[in-house]
């Protein structure tokens, strides 16, 4: 088992992507039977911080003990729920600690720190296990026909300040090693692809499916805020 998180030296993205189960920098897959685990490859901070005019790819990003979550209410707003009907994925999201050594939790989903939130220009980053009752149902279906029949599935992430907002999946990425981002609102959600056939160990390549916002309004306490019980994977 390699280290799980290598802190990055930028500014632009210091909040941690973790994958888990499996350690993000220098990861070693762990697996459950044959279940296949969330992996995410070595950050590297990007060179600039202005954001480009189409989609692009970064480097994942890693936590930075000093990140501190901005006063202003948008940034107050923070993911605690995804569910994506079609693949029966509903599932508390919870905030990384920014741990080092922190081993990515089971039976929810985290989300990117200092990426955006729902609501706010940009990408709200979740990611999970591909696990049952996780995020296996991702990877199961981007195996069948590159996954061509989630395009058009809903996405409903559910926020702290009792909101829930409605995303359409547009876009499946199969085989990435880097983080998906863009200036204009959408979500991503992410999980591995686990070890391949004929080779042996880590890949290090990940799935994750874009989804572009449709609209959002207003949410139950509850159903907004489920009570999160993440265990340390095994």
């Amino acid at each position: 088992m390699h280290p799980i998180l290598h802190w990055a030296r930028g500014r632009l993205l210091p909040a941690a992507l973790t994958a888990a189960g499996v350690t993000l920098v220098g990861a070693g897959l762990l697996t459950y039977g044959t279940q296949p685990q969330l992996a995410a490859p070595i950050p590297s901070p990007p060179a600039s911080t202005a954001p480009s005019a189409s989609p692009t790819l970064l480097p994942f990003p890693t936590p930075e003990p000093s990140a501190a979550t901005s006063a202003s209410p948008a940034v107050a707003r923070v993911a605690t729920r995804v569910v994506v009907p079609a693949l029966r994925i509903d599932l508390p999201v919870v905030r990384p600690p920014n741990d080092p050594n922190h081993f990515p939790y089971c039976n929810v989903a985290e989300y990117v720190p200092t990426l955006s939130q729902p609501g706010q220009k940009g990408t709200t980053y979740l990611y999970g296990h591909a696990r049952d009752g996780m995020f296996l149902p991702l990877l199961l279906q981007s195996r069948i026909d590159n996954g061509s029949a989630m395009l058009g599935m809903l996405v409903q992430v559910y926020t702290s300040d009792d909101r829930v907002y409605l995303y359409e999946i547009t876009r499946v990425l199969r085989h990435q090693s880097e983080l998906y981002t863009r200036p204009a609102e959408q979500v991503v959600l992410q999980t591995s692809e686990g070890p391949r056939k004929g080779v042996p160990g880590y890949t290090g390549l990940v799935m994750m499916v874009v989804a572009n916002p449709i609209s959002s309004g207003p949410a139950d306490h509850a159903a907004a805020n489920p009570t999160a019980r993440p265990v340390t994977c095994q």
